[in-house]
C-alpha cells in the first residue's frame, strides 16, 4: 500500500524537499504576548532579528490534534497508509498527540494504518529520517520499509551546533544535560548536541573559532570513516557566520555545495544565536 509521510515544522526542511517529496507538514506555534503565530510561514530571519531585543522569551505551543487528524485524514482518503515522523516526545507533546490523533482515526478507517516515530531530535537531524521515509515511499516501499528508513537514517546522523550563550536555552528550561555547563558560561564556549532526545554537551571550548573548527573536526573524522550521506548548516540568528563557515569549511570536505538553513523559530527562541552542522553518514557508527 503506498504510504503518506507527515512531519511537524521543526524538522526545518527547506520547502522545495517537502514538495518534491510529498510530505505533509503540521505546524507548531510561537506566542509573543500578541499573537499566536503558525511557524511555518513566519519570515524566519525577521523573527531572530526582533528576538534579540525581546525582553520576555516568547513561549511555543504543538500542533493541535485538528491539524493532525486532518493530515493523517489526508493520506487515509488517498488510500495510503500513514508515516508521521515528529520531534522527540522529551522536547514537546507532538509524538503524544499524533498518536491520539492516530487512535481516534482508527474507527473511521479501520482498514487504514497510521504509526508515529518519535526522531529523538528536531531540526534537519530529524528532517533527514523524514526525508529517508519519504524516498523509500516515493520507491514504492511499504510502510516497515519506510520506517526502517527513517530509523537508520536517524541512527546514523550527527546535530553539532555551539550557541553564543546558555542563557536562551537555560530561560527555556530545555537545557537538559548540558545543565552542568551553566556555572562556567563565561569561560566557554560549548558545543552541543541532541542525545536520548535531549540537549547534551559534545565538547567545552573557549572561542567560537576553536568550536567551529571542533565541529569541522569531527565532520571530517566521522565522514572519512563512515561515508557522507547528506550535509547541511544550520543558524539562528547568524546567517553570516553559517554561511562562512558553510563555505570555508564544510564545502571542501563535502565536494559541493552545502545548504544553509534556519532552524525553526520553535527551537531557535529556545537556543538563541548559534551556527550548527547536521549530517548523516552512509553507514552505521558501530
Amino acid at each position: 500500500m503506498p504510504v503518506s509521510i507527515v512531519t511537524d515544522s521543526v524538522a526545518s526542511i527547506p520547502a522545495d524537499l517537502l514538495a518534491a517529496n510529498d510530505i505533509e507538514v503540521v505546524s507548531l506555534f510561537i506566542n509573543d504576548g500578541e499573537s499566536n503565530q503558525a511557524e511555518l510561514g513566519m519570515d524566519v530571519d525577521a523573527f531572530y532579528r526582533r528576538l534579540e531585543d525581546m525582553k520576555t522569551l516568547p513561549t511555543s505551543s504543538q500542533p493541535s490534534v485538528e491539524s493532525i487528524l486532518s493530515a493523517f485524514r489526508e493520506g487515509l482518503e488517498r488510500g495510503h497508509d500513514v508515516l508521521g515522523i515528529f520531534i522527540s516526545q522529551d522536547m514537546s507533546g507532538t509524538c503524544q498527540t499524533a498518536r491520539m490523533a492516530a487512535d481516534m482515526l482508527a474507527e473511521e478507517f479501520p482498514d487504514g494504518r497510521i504509526e508515529v516515530l518519535d526522531s529523538r531530535s528536531n531540526s534537519m537531524e530529524e528532517g533527514y529520517g523524514v526525508l529517508a521515509a519519504a524516498f523509500a515511499a516515493k520507491m514504492g516501499g511499504s510502510i516497515e520499509t519506510c520506517i526502517a528508513a527513517a530509523s537508520e537514517t536517524l541512527r546514523r546522523t550527527r546535530y553539532l551546533f555551539t550557541p553564543h550563550t546558555l542563557e536562551y536555552l537555560r530561560r527555556g528550561g530545555r537545557i537538559g544535560g548540558a545543565s552542568a555547563l551553566i556555572g562556567g558560561l563565561l569561560q566557554i564556549r560549548p558545543i552541543l548536541t541532541v542525545e536520548d532526545g535531549e540537549t547534551q554537551t559534545f565538547a567545552r571550548v573557549r572561542t567560537q573559532s576553536r568550536a567551529l573548527a571542533e565541529m569541522t573536526r569531527k565532520f571530517a573524522d566521522d565522514t572519512k570513516a563512515f561515508g557522507l550521506a547528506d550535509v547541511c548548516v544550520h543558524y539562528i540568528s547568524d546567517a553570516e557566520t553559517a554561511g562562512v563557515y558553510a563555505r570555508e569549511q564544510i564545502e571542501p570536505l563535502a565536494g559541493g555545495a552545502v545548504r544553509v538553513i534556519p532552524v525553526s523559530p520553535v527551537i531557535g527562541l529556545h537556543v538563541g544565536p548559534a551556527v550548527a552542522i547536521v549530517y548523516t553518514t552512509e553507514r552505521d557508527w558501530v
